[in-house]
């Protein structure tokens, strides 16, 4: 057996270094719809054209039941009961074996969900497992998602941010501040929702926030499986996500048994004010504010 000597090993680590180099991301534009979600089209079995909502916070691809009426080339083979962040129980049909394109990508042999509801103008949505292995940049300046084999150095003019990954959700720490006290909490970053920032049951029960902030409205609000849950709006002076303070946020904060909302949420109405890149390893966000950090909030 012929022995690899040190001069081939550098050369042959070099030239790894130069592809990986030279390596283009990949760019997939993406419409900001009126309800802060991010809509990307699609191309499902070859065939039926869709448009899909990018999730933060989900892991499957799911289609809605309105769409999946129209589609030919979908075959379900079974039920499940899945999970959603506004209850429990729900069962869903799945489809095993599907081809999905987004740009120049494709998967083959990928499972669908059915589902009840998505971002309004979307028909189903996906989440990050879709890019897994992949750094993932979200520049709403330019609407495009751009996937990354390593991370971008422009990183370093970002502010960088640990992320709590739990359950393929990703979680990070934010200051609220009340205008009596200012608190840190764990939120969830959901670009599925289309509001700004909803407090979960527990942290609003411990500091009293139902009576600290200002409430200016009650309504009600669906998850994607048709759970009703009354919500209150409030105003927070003061959020702190990474460096930049936003001032006058409307928070949400439902009514009810405490326990039902588990975690807070960062929603679409804040994220859309940042660029941001997601490493790989799910293990930091990366931040920096765009040209929208100052537009009205639309929730």
């Amino acid at each position: 057996m012929r022995k690899i000597n040190l001069y081939t090993c550098v050369l042959l680590f070099l030239f790894c270094q130069i592809a990986r180099a030279q390596e283009k991301p990949t760019i997939i534009p993406f419409e900001l719809t009126p309800h802060n979600n991010l809509s990307i089209q699609a191309v499902l079995n070859k065939k039926d054209t869709i448009h899909l909502m990018f999730h933060t916070a989900a892991s499957s691809v799911m289609l809605i039941e309105e769409t999946i009426k129209k589609l030919t080339t979908l075959q379900f083979s079974g039920a499940d009961t899945v999970k959603s962040w506004g209850g429990s129980g729900n069962t869903s049909r799945f489809s095993k074996n599907n081809t999905l394109q987004i740009g120049e990508l494709t998967w083959e042999h990928l499972p669908i969900w059915e589902d009840r509801y998505s971002g309004p103008g979307t028909d189903g949505k996906f989440g990050t497992d879709l890019f897994k292995d992949k750094a993932i940049e979200i520049d709403f300046d330019k609407k495009v998602i751009v996937l990354h084999t390593s991370l971008p150095a422009k990183t370093k003019h970002y502010t960088k941010l640990k992320i709590i990954f739990e359950n393929d959700q990703l979680f990070v720490e934010a200051t609220c501040n009340t205008g009596r006290q200012t608190i840190v909490n764990r939120f969830l970053i959901h670009s599925g929702y289309s509001g700004s920032i909803l407090l979960d049951d527990q942290f609003v029960a411990d500091h009293k926030l139902g009576d600290a902030l200002k409430v200016i409205d009650t309504k009600e609000l669906k998850d994607s499986f048709g759970n009703v849950i009354k919500v209150r709006k409030a105003i927070l002076p003061g959020f702190l996500i990474g460096n930049t303070t936003l001032s006058d946020v409307p928070v949400g904060f439902f009514e009810g048994a405490i326990g039902r909302q588990k975690m807070s949420i960062i929603g679409g109405d804040i994220l859309k004010r940042f660029n941001m890149i997601i490493d790989a390893p799910r293990a930091f966000v990366y931040l920096q504010p765009n040209k929208g950090k100052k537009l009205p909030y639309t929730s």
